[in-house]
């Protein structure tokens, strides 16, 4: 199993709350991943009827599912029966551009510093065609969890 892989197995979120599809680099000093926003997400069904777009607050999600929370946990270096909670504490995005049904969105993270506990990430988030959609500094806490 990959590094990646395996962090996308311990990740503590399920569908429809999952906002990861892959991983495609994570180090000491960052990680990046993407995710397709589809159709049938349930946050669209009510968000502007006949044209949908993603609300802000998911597109934060999506950063620190991606930037923050796979970051810290390698950072971590988890094992595989590793059980964790993620504990988000700050967010500063700017959001520059709207977000829509099928847009691909990579998410790519730089580390400000990760000490005790606490992981501060700079992270951006583009379409596929370079457009930032979303950008700005996040934090958080990834805890290990008994249940």
């Amino acid at each position: 199993m990959s590094a990646y892989d395996k962090i996308l197995k311990l990740l503590p979120y399920k569908r429809p709350f999952l906002f990861v599809d892959e991983i495609t680099s994570i180090n000491e000093e960052g990680a990046i991943g993407n995710y397709t926003i589809r159709k049938d997400e349930f946050f669209l069904e009510g968000h502007f009827p006949g044209n949908p777009v993603v609300p802000g607050v998911i597109l934060t999600e999506i950063m620190c599912q991606i930037g923050l929370v796979t970051l810290a946990m390698h950072l971590m270096d988890l094992d595989e029966d590793s059980r964790v909670l993620p504990a988000f504490t700050s967010a500063n995005v700017d959001f520059l551009y709207k977000v829509i049904p099928e847009d691909k969105l990579i998410v790519e993270s730089k580390k400000v510093y990760f000490r005790f506990g606490k992981l501060k990430c700079t992270v951006s988030c583009k379409k596929e065609d370079g457009t930032v959609v979303a950008k700005g500094e996040l934090a958080g806490m990834v805890v290990k969890s008994e249940a």
